[in-house]
C-alpha cells in the first residue's frame, strides 16, 4: 500500500492506494474507500532485480558480490551503480582522465543526492547513461581504462 498527503485547492488530503488491476484501482480518500478507474490499463513497475556480474566462461573471475566494479570486456574497469535510481549528472565526459575517488556521477536515490566516484585512475573510455536516464543497482554506468 502507497501513501501520499496531497492537497487540492487548499484542501489537504490523505490518500492510500491498496491494489491497483488493469485499469481500476482501489484507494481510500481520508479513510473513504473508492474504486477509480483508468483510461488505459495501468503499467505495472517490475520490482528491480540484482544479478550477479557474468564473469567470461574461460577465466572466471572471483570478487565479492557487493563489489561496485566489474571486469569489462575491453580491458577496463567498469564502475558501477551501487543502489538503484535516477541519474542527475554527469561529470565526465569520454576521453577525460580521472583519479581513484573522484565523483563521476551524481545519482539520486530515495530522494537523495549520491555520489558516484571513480573506483580507479585512467581514462573515461565509454559512459553507458545518460543524465535522467534510471538504473538499476548493479548497472553499468561508467568504463575506466
Amino acid at each position: 500500500m502507497k501513501e501520499y498527503k496531497i492537497k487540492i485547492n487548499g484542501n489537504d488530503f490523505n490518500v492510500a492506494i491498496d491494489e491497483v488491476e488493469d485499469t481500476t484501482a482501489k484507494i481510500e480518500v481520508n479513510g473513504t474507500p473508492y474504486t477509480v478507474e483508468f483510461e488505459r490499463p495501468v503499467a505495472k513497475k517490475a520490482k528491480p532485480k540484482v544479478a550477479a556480474p557474468k564473469a567470461p566462461a574461460a577465466a572466471p573471475v572471483n570478487t565479492p558480490a557487493a563489489a561496485p566494479v566489474a571486469a569489462a570486456p575491453a580491458g577496463g574497469n567498469t564502475v558501477t551503480s551501487p543502489l538503484p535510481g535516477v541519474i542527475l549528472d554527469l561529470k565526465v565526459s569520454v576521453g577525460d582522465t580521472v583519479k581513484k575517488g573522484q565523483t563521476i556521477i551524481v545519482l539520486e536515490a530515495m530522494k537523495m543526492e549520491n555520489a558516484v566516484e571513480s573506483t580507479c585512475d585512467g581514462v573515461v573510455k565509454s559512459i553507458k547513461v545518460g543524465k535522467g536516464d534510471s538504473v538499476l543497482e548493479g548497472a553499468p554506468l561508467v568504463v575506466i581504462g
